[in-house]
């Protein structure tokens, strides 16, 4: 049997779309397992949040809303995993890789004497012990990794341990975490929160990206990627190359060293299809591609390709998808 731990964000009582997919899909290995999966809800509101929780599968929900995690996030957010580990003893602690995740995660192992698996894409069982699969060598492989012994601290990348069933609805015991936590002088403290100002979905919660590459010529190619996003109610993303060349602000990029998303429909037009970008779209249910070259290695990688040259192809999607929608 392994109980598994991890830790959401509920600023206000709402959880990002990336948090409720983790939950998710912790419950259902913790179905596997014969285990039971207990969650940190933490932020101002959490408390709020618990019955979304207890739907998408945790068996107990332990809040904390000090002051602190608002100020100190980083540190005041590793004392309350510190102390909910206490709480549910848990064989395997799962926790989101962001930056507070990968934050968290080698400072508790640390702490906890555990064995650390970083950027997990997926997870089985074997011999009742989960086993987890990363990429390597910038996506060109799959690595497999156990945890010897002992308590496993594990950071899933989005779209980690995915499955299509949905999910089984937990005990949902709600427990304040009882903790209080007092910002010291030496921790580093937040300064001020920028929200980035867009319509629609954010690449993190889309369930369809359009993705644009150096392929689109210029910025004047995320034209109509906009427009095909915006029917779709998806969002736009980018590849490293035309971030690069200045045609996408940084906050659209895809990639190894960008974002890892993990929709159900992933456009990728004008992508040649390096390994670098597909590290972070690995995890789309479909990819579409769209390039006028026959051998892009994108090809290799999608569901369904289009050779053609984007200002055709584009515009001509765009309008059949509006027809279809329409009716």
């Amino acid at each position: 049997m392994t109980n598994i731990a991890t830790a959401v964000w509920a600023w206000g009582g709402r959880i990002p779309a990336a948090g409720i997919e983790l939950v998710r899909s912790a419950a259902a290995l913790a179905v596997e397992t014969g285990g039971e999966l207990g969650v940190l809800a933490l932020g101002i509101g959490a408390r709020v949040a618990a019955d979304t929780l207890r739907a998408a599968g945790a068996d107990l929900v332990l809040t904390c809303e000090e002051e602190a995690l608002d100020t100190a996030p980083g540190e005041a957010g590793l004392a309350a995993l510190l102390a909910s580990c206490d709480v549910l003893r848990p064989s395997l602690v799962l926790l989101p890789a962001d930056s507070l995740g990968r934050d968290w995660a080698p400072r508790l192992g640390y702490r906890l004497g555990a064995g650390l698996v970083t950027e997990v894409t997926d997870w089985s069982l074997e011999d009742g012990r989960p086993v987890f699969q990363r990429l390597v060598f910038g996506g060109k492989a799959i690595a497999t990794m156990r945890v010897a012994g002992g308590v496993a601290v594990a950071t899933a990348r989005p779209g980690a341990g995915r499955r299509d069933e949905p999910p089984r609805a937990g005990r949902g015991e709600v427990r304040d975490l009882g903790l209080a936590i007092e910002a010291q002088p030496n921790w580093p403290r937040l300064l001020r929160r920028q929200a980035e100002e867009r319509q629609g979905p954010g690449l993190e919660e889309a369930r369809a990206i359009v993705s644009g590459g150096r392929g689109l010529g210029g910025p004047e190619g995320f034209i109509p990627l906009e427009q095909l996003a915006r029917t779709l109610g998806g969002a736009v993303g980018a590849s490293r190359a035309a971030v690069d060349e200045g045609w996408a602000p940084p906050s659209w990029q895809i990639g190894q060293t960008g974002k890892t998303v993990a929709p159900d429909l992933y456009v990728a037009v004008g992508i040649s299809g390096a390994s670098q970008h597909l590290v972070g779209c690995s995890r789309a249910k479909t990819i579409v591609a769209i390039n006028r070259d026959p051998e892009a290695p994108i090809f290799d990688y999608a569901r369904l390709g289009v050779v053609g040259d984007w200002r055709e192809v584009l515009p001509a999607l765009t309008a059949a998808l509006k027809e279809m929608l329409a009716d």
